[in-house]
């Protein structure tokens, strides 16, 4: 390859090479999409440091972070806005832009020198750099070397109540994001590839395939796109190397921000995909005809939460039980959760909503568990067509807000519509009535 004369600072190359990418069957709080494949990439250059709030807004004029500060990774970016940074940034140092939008089509340009997101499968190489276990340091991250929900380590479900089994012990829960580069860099040279916040690539999500490939562009079609690492709110679990999360490319969260990368040499030929997967996210959610209120609750937070819903709206309610219910001892519960969740389970339920295609418009609550959705949730979603319908979360969580419960529901509903979500701490408190009159607004449903 050719070394780029006008590197730009704290670019560093990845030399390119072969990998099995995604996850082998035994690796711990492994997801079913992460089947494991050989994978061959080209070098590369990646920036050291997720772009920061200083460098979005000289370019862009604006800051839409969540959390602000000039060190700080730039936030609640939607994979669209970090298409156009990418394309302005380029511009502005008079690099060729690699991304043209033309209706609800995308074009990269393989041949263009100017900045753009990773693909998954680069950001994948990159973080494990040459590993290949869940994590590319020894162990997993701990709180003194991320910035993630560090109360829940690795393997934390299993050793909850007993936790000298743990390589890594709870630690520091931050909840903000931190300055990039806080702590020490990977194999690669790479700060925060875990943590602090999530990455968004170019791909749009869809199951992997089985044969060897060699610089790929990700899924055809899909309604999402991939993004890569955790964040600052997320459990170890979510941050391993070949986990994906995956979200709307027009919605953007305080958890998701950007790094980016250059060609090493110039590639051939464009890859298109659509803006829009299926035309269902191309314009904004609205609640027009019926809505449900489907919920499931344990402890009676997400229960009360539907119920204040209801009162302000006057839709229907409909709680989502099991045949064989979880048990009511808080311990024990926990147990259960964590045995379904690591078994993908699929639990029967007791409950069945008739005539679902009357229903527009789905509000979905359920509890945020160990940081996703309950599994009786997964079996409603995978129970129901939810194509053209809009979803729209509300959860109840102890800290953590909602995780990647809201990539969980993505995953198994992709034709769906996803609204504006609602996490609400606990029981919500005096501010539940105030906060759901909001939430209702901004997703335009209608108050009784």
């Amino acid at each position: 390859m050719t070394e780029q004369a006008n590197l730009p600072e704290h670019f560093v190359l990845i030399p390119g090479g072969t990998f099995q990418m995604g996850s082998p069957e035994d690796e711990a709080w492994r997801s079913s999409d992460e089947t494991q494949h050989t994978m061959t990439v080209s070098d590369f250059y990646m920036s050291q440091y997720e772009v920061t709030q200083a460098e979005y807004e000289a370019v862009m004029g604006e800051n839409p972070s969540y959390f602000t500060g000039e060190t700080l990774p730039v936030e609640t970016v939607t994979w669209l806005d970090a298409v156009a940074y990418c394309n302005a940034r380029s511009e502005q140092e008079g690099r060729t832009p690699v991304y043209t939008l033309d209706g609800q089509t995308v074009t990269w340009d393989r041949s263009a020198d100017g900045y753009r997101l990773p693909t998954e499968a680069e950001w994948e190489y990159a973080c494990r750099a040459g590993t290949e276990g869940p994590f590319y340091m020894q162990y997993s991250p701990s709180a003194e070397n991320t910035n993630f929900y560090g109360r829940y380590p690795y393997q934390i479900e299993e050793n909850y109540f007993s936790q000298d089994n743990l390589e890594v012990q709870p630690g520091q829960y931050r909840e903000t994001t931190v300055a990039v580069g806080s702590f020490e860099p990977s194999p690669f040279g790479l700060y925060d590839m875990y943590g602090n916040v999530g990455e968004w690539t170019w791909d749009a999500y869809g199951p992997y395939g089985t044969g060897e490939q060699t610089d790929p562009a990700g899924a055809e079609n899909g309604t999402r796109r991939v993004y890569r690492g955790g964040g600052w709110n997320d459990f170890a679990k979510n941050m391993r190397s070949a986990y994906r999360a995956a979200m709307d490319q027009e919605k953007g969260s305080f958890n998701i921000g950007i790094r980016l990368v250059l060609n090493g040499a110039a590639g051939a030929g464009n890859v298109t995909g659509m803006l829009a997967g299926n035309g269902a996210q191309a314009q904004e959610p609205e609640a027009e005809g019926k809505v449900l209120i489907a919920y499931f609750s344990w402890g009676g937070n997400t229960q009360g939460i539907a119920e204040e819903i209801q009162s302000q709206t006057g839709a229907e309610l409909f709680e989502i039980t099991l045949e064989e219910p979880y048990s009511e001892d808080y311990n024990t519960v926990l147990e259960e959760a964590q045995r379904d969740q690591r078994e993908q389970a699929r639990p029967e339920l007791a409950s069945h909503v008739e005539n679902m295609e009357q229903y527009e418009t789905i509000l979905l609550g359920y509890p945020n568990w160990w940081a996703s959705i309950p599994m009786p949730i997964a079996s409603f979603l995978e129970e129901y067509d939810f194509s053209g319908k809009t979803i729209v979360p509300f959860c109840s969580h102890g800290g953590g807000r909602f995780g990647q419960s809201l990539t969980a529901i993505a995953k198994l509903a992709p034709d769906a519509v996803m609204g504006e979500g609602l996490s609400v701490h606990y029981s919500g408190g005096s501010t539940l009535a105030e906060d759901v009159s909001a939430w209702l607004e901004q997703n335009h449903i209608s108050h009784q």
